[in-house]
């Protein structure tokens, strides 16, 4: 298998059970155990208005599990900027710089990550502000920059901190951005697979070298969920198959316990939008998965798989995450 890195992507869910409180803990105790197991990086995401994610203000998370780790890099995934000044994206950024040297990653999305009053509600009433995302991505290298000194608008203390920006995306046009600005990208198939062959296409092809990036590189984030057996892998994914339900539904909620048969939770028409959404789920024990996750990344030659495992029990996604680094150290 070709060798590549290994990261993980966080939403801070909340579980049944539990609180927002709760949820960040458990946020910080997979930041520490990935780190002990030699993962690249931990991103946060951004959403809003949305009673069961405890992440809708990354920087902050961001800063909280970085002082609670020591090596592992911990960014963005992503802040999305048209809800936000790239100026105080800059500001926030380059103080974690400052805090946390060489561990801070911001990746960056166009979308809103929530419905469209809440975006208005961020944006006050520009919605135009996603058709901004090229410019705004050259204001915030502008603001990283020490070229920027002379500027009548400068930003402390980011500037010359040069936080490595990475564009994030679920569809061709992102990559075609991405390209053209020569920076790494991130593709979200692990809920958004369909343009994904087809983007990180397009990314290769039409790469262009900058100065932050000589050749593309290329992050593919999907569903992980490892077990001991095949048997049990595939009931603790019923609590994500529960979840992306809730999603095609709008009947959102915690993140629920595991249950033995899903077919008591979806009909045919939930359970095909759902498998849709999680085409790129690896889903089993390390027999099951090793063969699965060569082909995945010699087919795709991604440079690093960031995974994501929307498990219940806290134990069981801890050892997920050591059952994956087992088996990309052994292939």
């Amino acid at each position: 298998m070709k060798e590549i890195h290994l990261s993980a992507l966080e939403l801070s869910l909340i579980v049944e059970g539990g609180d927002a409180r709760d949820a960040i803990d458990r946020t910080v105790e997979v930041a520490q155990h990935i780190e002990q197991l030699g993962y690249k990086r931990i991103w946060l995401a951004e959403h809003h208005n949305m009673e069961f994610i405890a992440s809708s203000s990354p920087a902050i998370l961001i800063g909280h599990v970085a002082g609670h780790t020591r090596s592992i890099r911990v960014g963005s995934g992503g802040v999305m900027l048209p809800n936000h000044a790239p100026l105080s994206v800059a500001e926030q950024f380059g103080t974690l710089e400052t805090l946390y040297p060489g561990r801070i990653d911001l990746g960056l999305g166009r979308a809103p990550g929530t419905d469209q009053p809440t975006a208005l509600a961020l944006r006050r009433n520009n919605l135009q502000t996603p058709h901004h995302f090229p410019g705004e991505i050259r204001e915030l290298q502008a603001y990283f920059s020490e070229n920027n000194r002379h500027a009548r608008v400068r930003a402390f203390p980011a500037e010359g901190r040069e936080v490595p920006i990475y564009i994030l995306g679920s569809s061709t046009e992102s990559a075609f951005l991405a390209a053209e600005m020569g920076l790494p990208y991130a593709f979200a198939a692990h809920f958004a697979p369909a343009h994904f062959v087809r983007a990180i296409e397009i990314y290769r092809r039409n790469f262009k070298a900058s100065k932050w990036l000589e050749k593309p590189y290329l992050i593919a984030c999907v569903n992980v969920i490892a077990a001991d057996t095949d048997e049990e892998a595939n009931e603790l994914a019923s609590s994500m198959y529960l979840m992306y339900s809730g999603m095609v539904t709008n009947r959102r909620g915690p993140l629920q316990p595991p249950v033995a048969d899903m077919n008591a939770y979806w009909n045919d028409e939930i359970q095909a939008a759902v498998q849709q959404m999680t085409a790129y789920s690896f889903i089993g024990s390390k027999e099951t998965l090793a063969p699965d996750l060569e082909t995945f990344i010699e087919e795709t030659g991604i440079d690093e798989l960031m995974t994501t495992g929307n498990i219940y029990e806290q134990r069981a996604r801890l050892r997920s995450y050591t059952l994956l680094r087992e088996i990309l150290s052994t292939s």
